[in-house]
């Protein structure tokens, strides 16, 4: 279960006044979020500035002002990710995998423990069997489907045990029991988890659903009137256009 905040925490994530420029596109113009709730979903048209937000939260990208904090840590200043701050599971997860073994890919999460790349080897082989997929330690990463590669990305994020775990469309490349299992997975989880996807049934239950558009929130607050109010406004768009074809 998710862990409340106590008063004397730092905010969990902070945007204070933000301008990204990609090129000679402004992506986002003097954006402030403050993301202090255990569950946050993340809604919006392709091209809305999703996944440049995580990038920001992550130091991937650096603003060209204002300021990005992580748990009380400036996000350029410090690589937060390797501070156990923060931790991203990308959308393909070939672009997140190095070693050709999922022990191997696992026990990179429990490198910055200092011990042996052996022993870390051994513990992610426990962490599998604990699971029940201990027959997986071995097997190369090239073997596993689409869906079971992204389920390494996930067990990797959770051995790296990150305050707050980004998902770029997690459920993009999961069938119906991946995605059930996924969901059982964020409800059990202790970080701080945000999710980013057009799947909105994930997310409707969220305490808080953020919608950009354009760079901009169109809408902030509870999952479900949030969900409903960018479903009605794509019907709109879609009626609209339909007309225009007629």
């Amino acid at each position: 279960m998710s862990r409340a905040l106590s008063p004397s925490d730092p905010t969990p994530i902070h945007l204070d006044h933000v301008r990204l420029l990609r090129g000679t596109t402004t992506v986002f113009d003097d954006l402030t979020l403050r993301l202090t709730e255990s569950r946050i979903g993340l809604i919006g048209d392709n091209g809305a500035g999703k996944s440049s937000l995580f990038r920001l939260i992550c130091g991937l990208d650096k603003p060209q002002s204002g300021s990005v904090s992580v748990w009380g840590h400036d996000a350029q200043s410090q690589p937060v990710e390797r501070v156990g701050l923060v931790g991203m599971m990308f959308q393909n997860p070939d672009d997140q995998i190095i070693f050709p073994t999922v022990e191997e890919e696992l026990a990179l999460s429990l490198s910055p423990n200092g011990l042996p790349r052996k022993v870390n080897c051994q513990q992610a082989r426990q962490v599998l069997t604990a699971r029940g997929l201990g027959h997986w330690a071995e097997r190369a990463i090239g073997s596993l489907s689409q869906g079971q590669r992204q389920h390494v990305c996930w067990l990797a994020l959770m051995i790296a045990s990150p305050r707050s775990v980004l998902l770029d469309e997690p459920y993009s490349s999961l069938d119906l029991p991946g995605r059930a299992m996924l969901d059982m997975e964020i409800s059990k989880a202790s970080q701080q988890v945000i999710v980013s996807t057009h799947l909105l049934d994930h997310v409707r239950g969220f305490e808080r659903v953020i919608w950009l558009d354009k760079g901009q929130v169109r809408a902030d607050g509870q999952g479900t009137s949030v969900c409903s109010a960018y479903e009605a406004d794509v019907a709109a768009r879609c009626l609209s256009q339909s007309m225009n074809i007629d």
